[in-house]
């Protein structure tokens, strides 16, 4: 039968029967999380995940995940770029993309895409932000759909993080959602030419068919003033 590694190795490939998504990942995640090691802290989960391990940590639980899709990386990529650069180039902090980790309260979350500003750089550590990024973006796939639309809603609302991007490729869809006066997340709609002006980024806006058409990050940059 082999080891637990060898078989992990083996539903990384082709399956030799057919597996859907969501046995695989039940299967990785009881072969690669050690069995007396169902719960474990925060500290652990970091000492046990690499660099690759697609997982976060909820409650001393280990949440697999998927492999990202083709569109699902290329939208994280132009997004990364972009932002990336404008923020750089105006100095306002940072921008990182997954696998970096989140620390909330009661969770270790990995968004696709995560800023932090300038004044808030002390929560940086070596391999995880210890509290709250100023904008967090998540790119939908069939399997975390329910994740990011009900847990990490929850959790990103109730951490105080000011702006939440949510991005669907298969509905071609983005919402963009930022803290009100109460706490909660309201729905900030694009303007009346399709663009959307983040609160957290003074002076970034985002076509947003940007997200479908994917155009060259050289040209969206020169749209953006930046070159």
């Amino acid at each position: 039968m082999g080891t637990a590694r060898e078989l992990v190795e083996r539903l990384k490939g082709p399956p030799p029967l057919p597996l859907d998504d969501d046995l695989r990942r039940d299967l990785l995640q009881l072969l690669l999380i050690p069995s007396q090691q169902r719960k474990m802290t925060y500290d652990e989960f970091l000492a046990w995940a690499g660099e690759d391990t697609l997982a976060e940590w909820v409650n001393g639980e280990v949440i697999m995940s998927s492999p990202a899709s083709r569109k699902h990386q290329q939208i994280s990529d132009f997004l990364i770029s972009v932002m990336r650069a404008f923020v750089e180039q105006h100095d306002l902090g940072v921008v990182l993309s997954a696998s970096f980790q989140m620390k909330l309260a009661r969770s270790g979350r990995e968004p696709d895409l995560l800023f932090v500003a300038q004044e808030h750089l002390e929560r940086l550590r070596e391999t995880y932000l210890d509290g709250p990024a100023d904008l967090a973006v998540e790119i939908i796939s069939p399997e975390s759909i329910g994740r990011d639309r009900g847990e990490k809603f929850r959790e990103y609302e109730e951490a105080g993080i000011p702006e939440y991007w949510l991005i669907d490729p298969q509905r071609e869809q983005a919402e963009f959602y930022r803290l009100g006066d109460q706490g909660r997340y309201r729905l900030i709609s694009p303007d009346k030419e399709g663009m959307y002006h983040s609160e957290m980024l003074p002076g970034f806006w985002l076509r947003v068919d940007w997200l479908w058409q994917l155009p060259r990050v050289l040209d969206a940059l020169r749209e953006l003033g930046l070159i």
